[in-house]
């Protein structure tokens, strides 16, 4: 289990106008959550399978005595599903007052992210249903997805991110000042 800083404490950073993020891997493509919504980083272990629940709940974990559903965002954002490795993850975020996991490939870093280096997401992202892509971030020569943790796992909007994703075109839009 890893335990993450305390990102509600005032830092220099945080004054100087930067978060800070976890970065993660699905797929060959990056994504960031921002760290205060995240509690803890673990790996995934003793999942229950429950019948009826849309194809990205691969079920419940108990957390410490906590059962927490568990979403896998690759089958979310209409993946193929992999099998569990040693590098994936269950990222444990607060939704609300909901606590959920994520599966995801991998655990990059955690990183500081200016907000100026911070692009929001345009119309185009925006229209299609994707509310929850909050924007683009560079960090070195990677570019980074910033997902906004409530409206990509409100409980009742999960079918709704589901179907965006399916419909997807595969490139994302240009960043300017990407190369």
């Amino acid at each position: 289990m890893n335990a993450l800083p305390d990102a509600a404490a005032p830092t220099p950073a945080r004054a100087a106008g930067t978060s800070q993020f976890v970065g993660f891997r699905l797929a060959n493509q990056n994504y960031v959550f921002r760290i205060e919504r995240i509690r803890e980083i673990v790996i995934p272990t003793g999942i229950a399978s429950l019948p009826e629940v849309p194809a990205c709940i691969d079920g419940v974990s108990n957390l410490r005595g906590t059962i927490i559903p568990i979403v896998n965002l690759r089958v979310l954002f209409g993946l193929e599903r992999r099998p569990i490795d040693a590098e994936t993850r269950t990222i444990v975020v607060n939704v609300g007052q909901r606590v959920m996991g994520c599966i995801v490939d991998s655990v990059s870093r955690v990183m500081r992210i200016a907000a100026d280096q911070i692009q929001p997401a345009n119309d185009a992202v925006l229209v299609s249903g994707r509310g929850f892509i909050e924007g683009f971030a560079r960090a070195a020569d990677d570019l980074f997805i910033v997902l906004d943790v409530d409206q990509l796992l409100d409980p009742t909007r999960l079918d709704e991110v589901q179907r965006a994703a399916l419909a997807r075109p595969t490139d994302l839009p240009p960043v300017s000042g990407a190369t």
